[in-house]
């Protein structure tokens, strides 16, 4: 429900900017205005689907998975301690804290290269530089998340990170069943 739920208030802004856009008088600069809009909210939603897509579906590699929460979740039954619970929790923000700002250096980077591929003649030496800049970001931010969840892992006892392996199984193979038979598994 909740996936489509979504899916209705992305068509609804879509909607909203195309009667506003046509219901006033349409010029030539609006008419790109609505455009660039749409543009820019179809790369948003392409980017929400993308980390969306990491997180539900299947052979996602596992430094991709959020696998703190997924340990923070089941801390009963991997049984943390309090002070693993804290690390962990810790982890878990340094890694969100660091992945705003870099995400945020992505955004600001892909404005630079928009301004960038609007000149006239493109200059391709700065744009290449630019998009190699912008990979560098999202290369830092994936370095970042393995960096995380290899520090939680060396938090765990040998038992717990068996435990959470199983869990791990477990959660694959019941994402995708029909919720009756989740509660079954």
């Amino acid at each position: 429900m909740k996936k489509y739920a979504f899916g209705l208030f992305a068509v609804s802004l879509i909607l909203a900017s195309w009667q506003r856009a046509w219901s006033e008088d349409v010029s030539k600069p609006r008419t790109l205005e609505v455009a660039q809009s749409l543009d820019d909210l179809g790369r948003e939603l392409q980017d929400l689907f993308g980390r969306w897509r990491g997180y539900f579906m299947p052979g996602v590699p596992q430094e991709e998975r959020p696998l703190i929460s997924l340990m923070l979740q089941n801390r009963e039954k991997l049984s943390l301690s309090d002070d693993q619970v804290k690390k962990l929790d810790q982890l878990r923000t340094e890694f969100q804290k660091e992945s705003i700002r870099r995400e945020a250096d992505v955004r600001v980077g892909e404005m630079d290269l928009k301004s960038l591929l609007e000149a006239e003649p493109v200059d391709m030496p700065k744009v290449e530089g630019k998009v190699r800049e912008i990979e560098r970001s999202h290369a830092d931010i994936r370095l970042a998340r393995i960096r995380a969840i290899e520090k939680a892992k060396e938090l765990l006892t040998a038992e717990q990170k068996k435990k959470l392996q199983e869990l791990m199984a477990e959660r694959s193979i019941t994402r995708f069943l029909p919720r009756d038979e989740q509660m079954t598994v």
